[in-house]
C-alpha cells in the first residue's frame, strides 16, 4: 500500500474543506465590519457595536471549523503511523505499552526507534508542533467547560510543550513573559486555530512523513 498517497489525499481534503467552509463566515466578519448590507448598522446613541452577537457567532464558527480539521489532521496523522506498523509486518506488542500511555507520539517514537532504528528526534519536522496537534484533539474532543466553545489546555498539557502554537495572539501577548507552570496557574489559554496555524501543522506533518518514509526505505528491506 502506498501510506504516503492516502495520508496526502487526506491533508488534500482537510485543505479544501477548511477553504471551502470558512469562506461564509469570514465573508460575514467583512461585511459587518465593512457595514456593508445586510449589515448596516441602524442609527443609534448608545455606543454599542452594532451586530456584535452576529460577528462573534462567525468568529467562533471559524473556531470550530479549525478545531475539526485539527481533529481530522490528528487522525489521519495517528492513522498514517498505524498503516506503517501494519505494513511493516512488525507488531507493536505490549512492550510499549507504557510509552502509549504518554501518548501514541511518544508510543510510535519508542516502536520506530526500537524495532528500526528511525529516530522521530532527527526529523526535519517540529516534534513539538506534532505532539500538540494530538494534544489540542484531546482537548477538543474532551472539553473541561460547558460555559464556552473554545476548550482549554490542560495544566499537563503545558508541562508537555515548551512553547504553545495553537493560541491566539492575544494570550500569547498575555502569556509571552510566563512559563507554563505560571500560565496553568494565572489563566489556561484557549486552543485557538487559524488558517495560517492549521497550514503549518499540516506542512509539518507533510514534512515528517517525507522524511520517515526515507528512513523506512533506507533501513527496511
Amino acid at each position: 500500500m502506498d501510506v504516503g498517497f492516502f495520508l496526502r489525499d487526506r491533508i488534500a481534503f482537510i485543505r479544501q474543506f477548511y477553504d471551502a467552509a470558512s469562506s461564509p463566515f469570514l465573508e460575514r466578519k467583512r461585511k459587518i465590519e465593512a457595514r456593508e448590507d445586510p449589515f448596516v448598522p441602524p442609527y443609534s446613541e448608545d455606543g454599542e457595536p452594532p451586530f456584535v452577537t452576529e460577528w462573534i457567532e462567525a468568529d467562533e464558527s471559524l473556531q470550530i471549523l479549525g478545531y475539526s480539521c485539527i481533529s481530522m489532521l490528528a487522525a489521519a496523522l495517528h492513522l498514517y503511523l498505524m498503516t506503517w506498523v501494519v505494513e511493516l509486518g512488525v507488531p507493536v506488542g505490549d512492550s510499549f505499552n507504557a510509552e502509549f500511555k504518554k501518548g501514541w507520539i511518544n508510543g510510535y517514537r519508542a516502536y520506530f526507534s526500537t524495532r528500526f532504528g528511525i529516530q522521530f528526534e532527527n526529523s526535519p519536522a517540529d516534534g513539538s508542533l506534532l505532539e500538540e496537534i494530538a494534544l489540542a484533539r484531546n482537548r477538543i474532543q474532551h472539553p473541561d467547560h460547558i460555559a464556552t466553545q473554545r476548550p482549554d489546555y490542560s495544566a499537563s498539557d503545558l508541562a508537555k510543550l515548551p512553547r504553545v502554537f495553537f493560541i491566539s495572539e492575544t494570550e500569547r501577548g498575555l502569556f509571552s513573559d510566563l512559563n507554563a507552570a505560571q500560565i496553568a496557574w494565572v489563566f489556561p489559554p484557549s486552543v485557538h486555530i487559524t488558517r495560517e496555524t492549521l497550514i503549518a501543522a499540516i506542512e509539518e506533518v507533510e514534512k515528517f512523513a517525507a522524511w520517515l518514509e526515507e528512513q523506512i526505505s533506507e533501513r527496511v528491506p
